[in-house]
This record gives C-alpha cells, structure tokens and sequence, in this order.
C-alpha cells in the first residue's frame, strides 16, 4: 500500500478532462491532464481507443505547458473527419507526436498538432479546476 501511494505521488496526479467521439461514433480520443505539484506545470495526454472500450487507449501525443490562451492551461482536440484527430492549442513548452498514425477499428487515424490557435473562451486555469468548478457551480 505505501509503495503504490509512493508511485502515485511520484507520478503526479492525472485525470481525464475531456472525450470525444469520433463523427461515426466508432473511436474515441480522451485527454489527461497530468499536475507534477506546485513546481511544475500541467502536462497534456492524449489517448484513443476503440469506443466503449474498458483500455483507456493508446498514447498519441505529448505535451507539456500547455496553453489555449493566456491564462488557459490546456489543448482542444476534435475530429477533423472518421480518420483525422486535430489536436489545438496557443504554445506549449514541449510537445511529442509520439504515433502521429494509429489503427484503431480497422482504419488509420491520422493525429496532428496545431500550435498558435488561441481560443478565448477558455476560462483561467488548468482544465480539471474549471472542469471541478463547474460542476461545483451547478449545485
């Protein structure tokens, strides 16, 4: 029990804050954000899997730092087609394409990176404190 607390927090903390189906419904692409503490800043993955499916996915891409404007931490991402992942975001520190091409439901899914896209409706902060907040203001 402490070695897998130790390995938690050594980690950091990481939680899904967004999913979205593909436009046939076959595939989604969930984003984790990843918080290191207090000294570090956000990190942004991004899986995709075959829909409904209890493995949480493929790691596509990277990155770390991450803004959607310039007080919103984090990445957009939507399906561009069936087979096209658009990952969106203002800058990020570092970035890693890490399977820019991936089979998933007997078709390739073509991921792609798309720097300098500011979206202003971002609210300040990382994207799992708004997602909290929000839920938190509906009650």
């Amino acid at each position: 029990m402490v070695l897998v607390s130790f390995a938690l927090v050594s980690c950091g903390l990481q939680e899904e804050v967004a999913r979205v189906s593909s436009p046939d419904g076959q595939v989604e692409a969930v984003l984790i954000e990843t918080d290191g503490g207090a000294t570090t800043s956000f990190g942004y993955r991004i899986l995709v899997a075959k829909k409904g499916s209890w493995f949480p996915g493929e790691e596509v891409a990277w990155l770390y730092g991450a803004f959607r404007n310039e007080q919103a931490y984090g990445v957009n991402f939507k399906w561009c087609s069936d087979t096209e992942l658009c990952v969106e975001y203002l800058n990020a520190r570092q970035t890693e394409l890490k399977k820019p091409s991936i089979y998933v439901k007997g078709r390739n899914i073509e991921v792609t990176l798309h720097s300098g896209l500011a979206d202003p409706t971002a609210p300040a902060g990382g994207m799992l404190y708004n997602l909290r907040k929000g839920r938190n203001d509906s009650h």
